[in-house]
């Protein structure tokens, strides 16, 4: 029988607390389902198009030509939730998560854990973080009464909307340390930026720990008091409790359903491949949306150890994927309409042509996050944007590798209000876009300054180094 806490009744509503529960209410009134942001996305963009005097019918046809040109992210996207869900399940990891979920005691404290821990997840693995987060809300949540459901969402997203792209997970990083994986064109203005000039230097160390300590103290201060919060049973919101239950073989047929021994034979090849592939590409190298899926895919397998019990997980975790594999062809169509339209051609310029030395990482901060709202794709934007960034930063004679860092600081910004990136917590929590985003905007707005000083000032202590072509 789980321990239910009473919450303290001396914590008083601050003014933090206030702004995050009217931008929560305003949102729950006037914030558009995920799917309809989607479209609204879609018709903003194509109106644009327009207006720079692209023919309708071409921006149609660019449209509908990309329209499935991200069918294989949204897949590794619906494996994530599939492949996290699995992991999150298995009895070991629900321990953990369990005996984790017990530490903290009061909302306001348990909202602040919950964003630590989705911060954390999040500079490990994006995918990861998402749902070990969204699990760890739950869980704590039937533990600590009164935590307002919106604030706690949020602080279970706080780790996709601030550093996830600083951490090891971070596209434009991996792709630029990879030679092989630089687009040819790209590569002669760049050359190869190595992980050691760009995650693994002070000046991101710095990033992560400032903005993640605003993100979690924003978290904290904005929280409701119990009796001001709106909790899950106010909104009759229900979790099912999630239980993957361990069965016998009833007939000989069914053996091999309920043994371990090709669990063990079809995790032994997995985990050869991974130790050829590390060895082959380097650590860092190897990372990759792919392989984080794989890693997450067989260890569900371990962890479940019979076929039976896999099984069982994964059917359980495929209705939570709707929402990705519905909308992820419309953002497909936006990056169509965009690249098709020269809009993003334009903007790029624009920014670049305004900018000075010392102004173009949080230039290029600004103009990452504005996009990041129309295409949030981080790797697949940066090989579009990067060409005018570093093209830029080269002239100006600005370290390209912390331009790389200002798109990843900026990219994720915005992030906390568009829905595309909170779909697989949406699924795995059944919480609509609107529950999340007003706290969610909360954080944007501290953070987004937050963010764009530091890229000014830290930019300053890098020095220009020319690129490393070979």
């Amino acid at each position: 029988m789980e321990v239910q806490h009473q919450p303290k009744q001396d914590e008083k509503a601050g003014l933090m607390a206030r702004c995050g529960m009217t931008l929560a209410d305003w949102s729950e009134r006037w914030f558009p389902d995920a799917y309809v942001f989607a479209l609204i996305a879609v018709a903003i963009t194509c109106l644009g198009a327009i207006a720079l005097g692209r023919d309708p019918i071409a921006v149609a046809n660019n449209f509908g030509k990309s329209f499935w040109a991200l069918i294989p992210f949204t897949m590794q996207m619906a494996f994530i939730v599939i492949g996290g869900y699995i992991v999150a399940v298995a009895p070991p990891v629900k321990k953990l998560i369990v005996a984790i979920a017990s530490v903290p005691k009061t909302p306001r404290l348990t909202v602040a854990y919950v964003a630590f821990w989705s911060i954390a997840t999040c500079l490990l693995s994006w995918g990861f973080g998402i749902i070990f987060a969204g699990t760890l809300m739950r869980e704590v949540m039937k533990r600590v009464p009164g935590v307002d459901y919106r604030a706690i969402a949020a602080a279970a997203y706080v780790g996709m909307g601030s550093v996830w792209a600083l951490g090891l997970s971070s596209s434009a990083a991996l792709l630029m340390a990879t030679k092989t994986s630089i687009p040819g064109s790209l590569y002669k203005i760049s050359g190869t930026i190595p992980l050691s000039l760009t995650l693994f230097t002070w000046q991101n160390l710095t990033m992560i720990v400032v903005v993640s300590t605003v993100a979690i103290w924003i978290s904290y201060a904005s929280c409701p008091t119990a009796e001001n919060a709106k909790t899950a049973e106010k909104a009759g919101l229900q979790f099912v409790e999630e239980k993957v239950e361990v069965s016998k073989a009833q007939v000989p047929g069914e053996y091999l359903e309920h043994s371990p021994i090709l669990t063990i034979i079809i995790v032994l090849l997995g985990v050869g491949y991974l130790v050829t592939t590390f060895a082959t590409q380097g650590g860092m190298a190897a990372l990759n949306l792919n392989i984080y899926n794989f890693i997450f895919i067989f260890a569900g397998m371990l962890l479940h150890w019979t076929p039976k019990n896999f099984l069982k997980a994964a059917s359980k975790s495929v209705p939570m994927t709707g929402g990705v594999l519905i909308q992820f062809p419309l953002y497909a169509g936006i990056f169509g309409v965009l690249m098709g339209s020269g809009l993003n051609d334009v903007l790029a310029r624009f920014f670049v042509s305004v900018s000075t030395q010392g102004a173009l990482p949080a230039v290029v901060g600004i103009y990452s996050a504005i996009m990041g709202l129309f295409l949030p794709s981080g790797g697949g934007k940066w090989v579009v944007e990067a060409t005018y960034i570093l093209e830029a930063a080269t002239q100006l004679k600005v370290n390209l590798a912390w331009m790389v860092q200002a798109y990843n600081a900026a990219e994720a910004l915005p992030n906390f209000i568009n829905p595309f990136w909170m779909l697989p917590l949406l699924g795995l929590t059944g919480f609509k876009a609107r529950d999340v985003a007003g706290f969610s905007i909360l954080q944007l707005i501290f953070l987004t300054p937050v963010a764009l000083i530091l890229l000014w000032l830290l930019g300053k202590t890098m020095p220009y180094v020319a690129p490393m072509i070979q």
